[in-house]
């Protein structure tokens, strides 16, 4: 309980000096993480909902992409782009991956990630705020927090293209972006170097609630949600459900331990789900601020038990 002292009103200007200091905080406030802004990383999704649809090979999407290479470099982070041709029911469709980097001491490598495409629909105006754009979303708003900080990991911020499939889901229509960068680490022989990736997707839902992925790898998987868990989330990050194809799954195939972090229960029956509800008012800044922090604090538990040089 919340004692007060007697208090003499001798003037007004104490009434209102009181009445300030003793104001609730509001709840949205208070979720801030140090250096990880929701309501920063918010602003970022109406910018990008602001593109309209941003289907792989549109002209849409590679505004957007100009706009987060600016956003990632004004962090401090190096900014490479890893265009390729993704071969598609509908024929070849230029993609193009975003790579932010940021040096640290090791050799090691930890990746979050996640998807800027949206879905293609001919039938109505998918605008993709959360599926698509809250992961971007985030992704900035976690380089803005990484920029000013040393590190002994070296991170990379992976912006995966052609997450969607193009017309119908299957092994070789989804994915495309993510399918190409571990061939091309594999090739190179950086796939080696990675010690994690975490992949965010659909995260923005005002309703969140993010179940164990059964398909992640098991001591990542228990990593974040301990984390979550002492963070006060564990309401949010709680149950579990089966294995989701994302785009950590070509990771996993490859031998790199991964987890996905993705509520896809959105909206009533899911009915949201790549439908024109997708939409900002289905979004949080919370939410954001939520997965943002326990990101961010989950990196620092691997830079813990990473070695120096």
């Amino acid at each position: 309980m919340l004692r007060l002292k007697r208090i003499e009103w001798r003037h007004p200007l104490a009434l209102i000096l009181v009445w300030v200091c003793l104001a609730p905080i509001p709840l949205s406030r208070a979720a801030e993480p140090p250096g990880f802004s929701g309501a920063r990383a918010f602003e970022d999704l109406k910018r990008l909902v602001d593109f309209g649809p941003r289907p792989s090979g549109s002209q849409a999407l590679a505004q957007a992409r100009q706009w987060l290479i600016q956003e990632l470099r004004a962090t401090g982070a190096e900014v490479e782009e890893d265009p390729f041709v993704g071969d598609t029911p509908m024929g070849p469709v230029p993609m193009d991956n975003l790579i932010a980097k940021f040096r640290g001491s090791s050799r090691q490598t930890v990746v979050v990630a996640g998807h800027y495409d949206t879905k293609r629909f001919d039938q109505f105006r998918f605008l993709g705020a959360n599926d698509g754009g809250s992961s971007a979303a985030l992704l900035v708003e976690l380089a803005r927090a990484l920029g000013p900080k040393r590190h002994a990991l070296n991170y990379w911020l992976v912006f995966f293209d052609g997450e969607e499939a193009v017309r119908d889901w299957s092994a070789t229509d989804s994915l495309y972006g993510s399918r190409h960068l571990v061939e091309k680490l594999s090739a190179s022989g950086e796939l080696s170097r990675l010690q994690a990736l975490i992949l965010v997707d659909m995260i923005g839902d005002a309703q969140l609630r993010i179940p164990r992925e059964e398909g992640s790898t098991p001591w990542l998987n228990d990593l974040v949600f301990n984390v979550a868990q002492h963070l006060g989330y564990g309401k949010v990050f709680a149950g579990s459900q089966g294995a989701v194809t994302d785009d950590h799954m070509p990771f996993i195939d490859a031998g790199v331990s991964a987890v996905d972090l993705i509520d896809f229960d959105y909206g009533p029956d899911n009915s949201y789900w790549h439908s024109a509800q997708d939409t900002l008012d289905h979004c949080s800044p919370r939410s954001l601020a939520i997965v943002g922090r326990v990101v961010a604090a989950s990196l620092d538990e691997l830079e813990k038990s990473s070695p120096k040089k």
